[in-house]
């Protein structure tokens, strides 16, 4: 998967495949909240996906407070989105909806 950063078009077609994400004003980020039942479901959905971005060698910024977290992911080495990002939202998706999401 490339670092390269994307451009405002390959951006919005690829935030329309991510229901629920949000892109900041430059561009240079997309953040999510995933709220869920408990603190032990979003526990577990932050370490189930510390593997995917392990596997990917991209890492979220994220916070969790009780069962909130949220996440804003970038590729700080190209200056803002790449692939990998997207990347990394779908598979934190696909867990969030296997762990327990409340919204």
């Amino acid at each position: 998967m490339t670092r390269q950063k994307m451009d405002s078009t390959a951006v919005a077609e690829k935030l329309a495949s991510v229901a629920g994400w949000e892109i900041d004003a430059g561009e240079t980020a997309l953040s999510r909240q995933f709220v869920f039942k408990d603190f032990s479901e979003a526990f577990g959905f932050m370490a189930r996906a510390a593997l995917v971005a392990e596997k990917l060698d991209h890492h979220p910024e994220w916070k969790n407070v009780y069962r909130t977290v949220d996440v804003r992911l970038t590729t700080h080495d190209a200056g803002g989105l790449t692939p990998l990002d997207f990347e990394l939202a779908t598979a934190m998706d696909r867990i969030a909806a296997s762990t327990g999401l409340q919204g």
